[in-house]
């Protein structure tokens, strides 16, 4: 059925047609939406990272200040007009695709401690400008610099190039090397692919409070295998070679040195191996391979290790003038340990904040011996404010909050300081709370003042020409969250509509959540064009405590597909408009793997799949990640091949998409090309759509526009729609 022309409906199909446009040139709704919030210490000053609109690909550097915002740096403005362009460091480069960074200009910057000097590159120059008045200056360096950061006291500010870590006064004077790599794999103050990929820690050296020294990762990739990346479109460009730890194989050797800024150099004396209480299994591998934090604070350096089978997690003090360490907190679990972000967080009586599980199941926060209460699942620790410690938890997993505990106010208890239904988070200094919130009805940034609302800061993002629609469901016997779009001109009894599952449903990220936002537009988009969208977060997504989390232990596909399929069938009892002989998944990363697994496994559920960016040979991915949940493929072999989808080629019966990025160094083409081969060699017919230059996230204009049109047109076909 269609909506009638010249209705209300009608205008909405219109708009519809326009949205593929819409969300290519908006970077999926990413452009002119502010983040990376710095609030000084005494609350007075919000620094922030933004474009001018909606479609501005451009990022500016922001103050909010007494209300109102004002532009620090803009990379198109006459203070860079006489600047000759540069090249973006590859790096910095790789930084971005793994921060999942689609804008140019001013994306990343840092401060001294009290906010006043900042720090940013651009096209590989240093720039520093101040919040207190003046324009940017451009300080010069050895080289393109990468990932620059001011001393506290703004004096200094150090800065990777070449792979080496420098520093330079901030009038341009006084330039020196403090750490120079001893081989063309080692690099210092940067971080390596498996600590930003997987594990989440982008940085890779980090300044003591007096701006005497640094606390510096040392990375040598020398025994990592390499895979190499090229554009087949540029056949005269050379590959890129990406040092890439596959399940398996040797990880990267990450140590850590203190560095005095006269020069003089400390290492870190890491514990090689976790002891007493580190559970065995078939596969127990002791060694500490994993830096998993580093910072340095007022009482010194801490350091968290994990690990190569992920089951032992140490948090260590660092003695600064000798590098000794000692461990003040160690977790274990038969499984993996869940690690936190944020944590360790060391408060100002020198105990740290650190994951607990209250009530057994629950993943909490230990604040000090205080832990949070049972049930209340604890998603991130943001930081500090004095003794006010602020994190994000979750009582209902559609909806996370933010929270606070003042240590020298216990009496206070947990305080809940974000109240409208959605997905919240924050960044606080002094008595200034920033709150960025994600609702039902779209996004806001608030400035709190001793917890009263005193301005807005602006987000330029565009709104879809869909709007999303979802009806919130928990079905079945697992109460799984889920979310069903139908088309705004439907209404029951109309007829059945064919059903397309949009699933996410792998580790660490949710979709069915109380907000609007880009894949919830997607999801209407498709329903505006005659699909009933079930969107549904099952076992092995966060929220739900440890248990939830940890049922993919072992087998990455037959808990997660099983959800799939009791939602959509739980789904239609409640909607019987729901047609149950045409139904469809679509997907990427996880997700595609999921779609290509739905229609190999459950042909007599699934009818057709899209599989994007799907990882489709588990041994072909990271280290970390994968031996997670599987183990070492030297000792499992049969858990990588049972949750490997490339044996099951000849299986296929079903229409079947695959579409890949050729440049994507995450999930590489490999796994699409090895599938496809496997299917061709089976005599099952597929399509296979390459794009040309594109990463794990496709942003260029055109492709991710056409890309959503061929995915509807394949389904309509594939469902005699």
């Amino acid at each position: 059925m269609t909506p009638p022309a010249g209705s209300p409906a009608d205008d909405r199909a219109t708009a519809a047609e326009r949205f593929p446009q819409q969300f290519a040139r908006t970077r999926r709704f990413s452009l002119g939406v502010p983040r990376q919030f710095t609030v000084s210490p005494d609350g007075e000053r919000v620094l922030f990272v933004r474009g001018t609109s909606g479609t501005d690909p451009v990022s500016r550097l922001w103050l909010y200040e007494n209300g109102a915002e004002r532009m620090l740096a803009d990379p198109v403005g006459p203070d860079f007009a006489d600047e000759a362009p540069g090249e973006v460091p590859p790096a910095e480069l790789a930084r971005r695709e793994r921060a999942g960074e689609t804008s140019s200009g001013v994306v990343s910057y840092a401060t001294d401690a009290a906010a006043r000097l900042v720090a940013f590159a651009l096209r590989g120059a240093l720039w520093v400008v101040r919040t207190d008045g003046g324009a940017p200056r451009r300080i010069s360096t050895a080289g393109p610099v990468v990932d620059p950061r001011p001393s506290p006291d703004g004096s200094l500010i150090a800065y990777v190039s070449g792979g080496a870590l420098h520093t330079v006064r901030t009038d341009g004077a006084a330039g020196r090397v403090l750490a120079v790599p001893e081989g063309e794999h080692v690099t210092y103050g940067l971080s390596d692919y498996v600590s930003q990929e997987s594990i989440g820690r982008s940085r890779g050296y980090w300044w003591s409070p007096r701006g005497d020294g640094l606390l510096v990762a040392r990375v040598d990739t020398a025994g990592v295998r390499r895979r190499y990346i090229s554009d087949p479109a540029a056949p005269e460009r050379p590959p890129r070679a990406v040092p890439y730890p596959a399940a398996g194989t040797p990880n990267a050797e990450v140590t850590l040195r203190l560095v005095r800024v006269s020069g003089e150099g400390t290492d870190v004396r890491l514990p090689p191996a976790a002891g007493a209480g580190h559970p065995e299994g078939a596969w127990t591998d002791r060694a500490f391979e994993y830096v998993v934090t580093a910072g340095w604070d007022s009482v010194g350096p801490l350091v968290s290790v994990q690990t190569r089978d992920q089951r032992s997690v140490q948090v260590l003090e660092v003695d600064e003038r000798t590098g000794a360490t000692r461990p003040v907190h160690v977790s274990h679990d038969t499984a993996w340990v869940s690690l936190r972000p944020g944590t360790p967080l060391r408060l100002p009586s020198g105990a740290p904040a650190v994951s607990a599980r209250p009530g057994g199941d629950t993943q909490g926060l230990d604040i000090g011996g205080v832990e949070t209460p049972p049930g209340l699942q604890v998603r991130e620790v943001l930081g500090a404010a004095g003794a006010r410690v602020y994190f994000t938890a979750c009582e209902e997993p559609t909806e996370t909050h933010v929270w606070s505990y003042a240590t020298d106010a216990p009496e206070e208890g947990f305080v809940r300081v974000s109240g409208t239904p959605g997905v919240h988070t924050a960044s606080a200094g002094g008595p200034t709370v920033v709150l960025d919130s994600r609702t039902p009805d779209g996004h806001t940034v608030t400035v709190l003042r001793a917890g009263v609302p005193v301005g807005r800061i602006a987000v330029l993002a565009e709104e879809p020409l869909v709007t999303p629609r979802p009806l919130e469901l928990s079905l079945g016997k697992r109460e799984l969250r889920s979310r069903l779009y139908l088309p705004s001109w439907h209404r029951p009894g109309d007829g059945p509509l064919p059903v397309l599952l949009s699933p996410y449903a792998g580790h660490g990220m949710q979709v069915v959540l109380k907000v609007r936002t880009w894949w919830t537009a997607v999801a209407q988009w498709f329903a505006e064009q005659g699909f009933a969208v079930l969107v549904t977060d099952g076992r092995g997504t966060p929220g739900r405590g440890e248990a939830w989390e940890k049922a993919v232990h072992g087998d990455r596909l037959t808990a997660v597909l099983d959800d799939q399929t009791d939602a959509l069938h739980a789904a239609a009892e409640l909607h019987p408009d729901l047609d149950l002989t045409r139904v469809a998944m679509r997907g990427w990363s996880f997700s595609g793997y999921l779609a290509a697994a739905a229609v190999l496994r459950r042909p007599e559920v699934f009818h057709a799949a899209i599989a994007g960016a799907a990882s489709i040979d588990r041994r072909l991915y990271d280290t970390h990640w994968e031996e997670r949940f599987l183990g070492h493929p030297e000792v499992f072999p049969l858990r990588y091949t049972r949750s490997s989808l490339l044996a099951e080629a000849g299986a296929l019966v079903r229409p079947l998409m695959l579409v890949h990025g050729l440049a994507d160094d995450n999930v590489a083409v490999a796994h699409t090309l090895r599938f496809s081969a496997a299917l061709l060699a089976a005599g099952r017919p597929h399509t296979v759509l390459p794009l040309s230059g594109a990463g794990h996230l496709v942003s260029q204009e055109r492709a991710a526009s056409g890309l959503l049109l061929l995915e509807r047109d394949f389904l309509r076909k594939s469902l005699g729609l």
